[in-house]
């Protein structure tokens, strides 16, 4: 099933317009993606951990989802300093490890982080049903906001399929191991996800059809665009102009 475990929450940030939390995510992530320099990602970092506290999640859930993100960062932090040509700050076992290299794993943490709190307490928050037509709200093509919302959802019917099928194959006696029988018992495993997930497919866009879908989806939900909405827009922009403010010198030609 579709789990959405920060969206059902009572919450200031969950009090507020999908589509500021839409349009302030997109401004302060970009800006914290595209920075050259550290100061702009540990602004929004700062930020971004500050609505995830208003946000009220679970600490358990936000830690395991950190700790998967800088589980992969972690690995660049191995790769990084050994492998970047520049200055060598020491040599341990033999290895040079180079102060630009870990300068970009620094750097790369700040940014992945600042993305990663910005989504959990402005994206993750909005039910992915309400994220889609906050997206075609903000004039993004309804097809793509069609492509997120059903990708989402049949991602995890496909997950399910393919639990309830390995469980089939587990009832039948099916014990995973590094041979041929087992390579093909995943292959026709995936091969039947497939199909059923085609199959799938097609009934739910026959019936679509029948429901009178023309390329849009009528809601009758309504956003309402509030004064705190307006404030709030107003903070993550002039958040979003300091961290452009602190970006100009990394951005300007040396001479």
């Amino acid at each position: 099933m579709i789990q959405e475990p920060l969206a059902g929450i009572a919450s200031p940030i969950h009090a507020l317009d999908p589509r500021a939390r839409l349009a302030a995510s997109l401004a302060l992530t970009l800006t914290a993606a595209l920075a050259r320099g550290a100061e702009a990602p540990a602004l929004i970092l700062a930020v971004g951990f500050v609505c995830t506290i208003l946000a009220q999640p679970s600490w358990k859930h936000v830690l395991r989802q950190a700790m998967a993100v800088n589980g992969f960062i972690a690995l660049l932090w191995l790769l990084l300093p050994l492998t970047a040509p520049g200055p060598e700050i020491a040599t341990p076992l033999g290895l040079a490890v180079s102060r630009p290299g870990l300068d970009m794993a620094a750097l790369i943490t700040l940014k992945a982080n600042a993305v990663f709190f910005c989504v959990l307490a402005l994206l993750a928050t909005i039910p992915v049903t309400a994220l889609g037509q906050a997206m075609t709200a903000l004039g993004i093509p309804a097809k793509l906001a069609f492509l997120f919302v059903f990708t989402y959802r049949y991602v995890h019917v496909l997950a399910e399929e393919y639990a309830r099928m390995r469980q089939v194959a587990a009832l039948r006696g099916f014990e995973p191991a590094t041979d041929r029988r087992t390579y093909r018992t995943y292959g026709a495993l995936v091969a039947m996800v497939l199909v059923r997930g085609h199959d799938r497919a097609q009934r739910v866009y026959q019936a679509m059809l029948l429901r009178g879908f023309q390329g849009s989806f009528p809601s009758l939900h309504r956003f309402h665009f509030s004064a705190t909405d307006g404030l709030f827009l107003l903070l993550a922009g002039s958040v979003t102009g300091a961290a452009l403010a602190l970006e100009l010198p990394a951005w300007r030609p040396h001479v």
